[in-house]
């Protein structure tokens, strides 16, 4: 039997909730004034991509530590296509992993990315249940 995460989501009034997480933080969680709400916080769908980008993230920089990489910067730019008809989800998902600097290994960063996409990261495999991935390394030397 593996873990169970357990949170709890508060309605805060209107259209706007208030999530615990796990580390003692709270995320509020809000749609746009056209769509009804106050716009004050994060959108649902959104943060699936936002908790994908960090979990495949905190992998690779974990890896580039391990490895002693050296990395001026690095963000991952994540676009994903919300289907049409209801219930939307998300049925194409590029993820681009940018890397900067000087001396970038490209094969050690290619092989930490790899990693990340095929073994470690868990919401990524959630992501796959119900998307196309398509993953893009670029690299950005100076």
């Amino acid at each position: 039997m593996g873990t169970t995460n357990h949170i709890s989501t508060k309605w805060l009034g209107n259209m706007a909730f208030e999530s615990n997480n796990p580390s003692g933080h709270t995320v509020k969680i809000d749609i746009a004034e056209e769509d009804g709400g106050n716009g004050s916080g994060y959108r649902p769908k959104a943060l699936m991509l936002s908790s994908l980008a960090g979990c495949s993230g905190l992998d690779i920089a974990s890896l580039i530590k391990k490895m002693k990489l050296e990395v001026d910067d690095f963000h991952i730019e994540t676009i994903a296509n919300l289907t049409d008809e209801h219930p939307k989800y998300y049925d194409n998902v590029v993820i681009e992993y940018h890397f900067h600097g000087k001396d970038l290994s490209e094969k050690k960063l290619q092989r930490a990315v790899d990693l990340s996409v095929e073994t470690y990261c868990g919401v990524m495999e959630m992501f796959r249940r119900f998307a196309a991935l398509e993953i893009k390394t670029i690299f950005h030397h100076k």
